[in-house]
């Protein structure tokens, strides 16, 4: 039963990534309707974690790195939390 749970726990980190990726892809179109439900759940699931190491980083550039810092932080604690829950089986 644990495997199972650390294979959803593991899961559910793939697809966060996935999403933070796709709402990343979407401001490569400009023209796509920002009410569209689509990006508002992109939009609403994405900025809590994004915002942070947004309000971190420099805007002077002009580009976001706040995805790329969140990839690789989600990376790790991925990696500490399934390495956790595997020890304990």
């Amino acid at each position: 039963m644990l495997e199972i749970f650390i294979l959803l726990v593991n899961r559910l980190f793939v697809v966060y990534q996935y999403i933070i990726l796709a709402r990343v892809l979407i401001t490569w179109f400009p023209n796509l309707d920002p009410t569209h439900p689509v990006v508002v759940f992109l939009y609403r699931a994405t900025e809590p974690v994004l915002r942070p190491f947004r309000n971190l980083m420099p805007t002077s550039t002009g580009i976001d790195f706040s995805p790329i810092i969140v990839f690789f932080l989600l990376r790790v604690v991925q990696q500490v939390v399934v390495t956790s829950l595997i020890r304990l089986l």
